[in-house]
């Protein structure tokens, strides 16, 4: 007798996938947290010599490979053709945006001692400061508006906000590379993956093209 595989629906994947996404995605923060109670405690920790600069450093870049992640759950999806996967990108898009929001307190808390003038400057005066604080602008819209309630209410204005995620993710590619300075091999490892997914997305939107512009004919014909 053959055993058939179970078919993944939607709320398979919500029980059974999502959970063990959620706790995998949320490790390197949970991990940071505790290294922090260590030290707080007195205990031997992680965080090396300098806690402030590395809790910084470290939040940054998952924030910055849980933000490509995201990007690149869709064509992975249709490229392997897992459309099931899609219901997972919302969630790794929200915890890179959990890790954006621990890299900025970090920054403003630990670095900035909320200094809010100094702050102000360093916006002004340091590109890559310039461009962080920019990719979150353009972040924060999103996170508010990525619940399906928002997405019902705003209809197709939602699909045109979410493309700021393009922006927005090299905004922090840019600000990556402006911090670590010098001829470094990570930032470009980053911006080559984000070049590959963004020529997957016009292709996309080029294959589309033609469909959209009949749709709207249609539409624009119709009594």
């Amino acid at each position: 007798m053959v055993l058939s595989r179970p078919r993944l629906t939607n709320r398979r994947v919500d029980r059974w996938v999502k959970p063990p996404v959620h706790l995998l995605l949320a490790l390197p923060l949970l991990w940071l947290g505790l290294q922090w109670a260590l030290a707080l405690a007195g205990e031997p920790h992680g965080l090396g010599v300098n806690p402030q600069q590395f809790s910084n450093r470290f939040s940054g870049l998952w924030a910055l490979r849980w933000l490509v992640l995201a990007l690149a759950v869709g064509p992975v999806a249709r490229g392997f053709g897992w459309p099931k996967l899609m219901r997972l990108r919302r969630l790794v898009g929200l915890w890179a945006f959990a890790a954006v929001v621990v890299h900025l307190a970090s920054y403003v808390a630990l670095d900035m001692l909320f200094e809010w003038r100094a702050i102000w400057d360093d916006i002004v005066k340091r590109s890559y400061i310039t461009f962080g604080m920019a990719a979150f602008s353009l972040l924060l819209p999103l996170a508010l508006t990525s619940t399906r309630a928002a997405q019902r209410r705003l209809g197709r204005a939602w699909t045109r906000l979410h493309r700021l995620v393009l922006p927005a993710a090299a905004l922090a590619v840019l600000h990556f590379a402006f911090l670590v300075k010098g001829n470094q091999t990570e930032p470009w490892i980053y911006a080559g993956i984000l070049a590959v997914l963004v020529g997957y997305r016009a292709l996309e939107w080029r294959r589309r093209a033609p469909r959209a512009r009949r749709r709207w004919a249609a539409d624009g014909a119709a009594p």
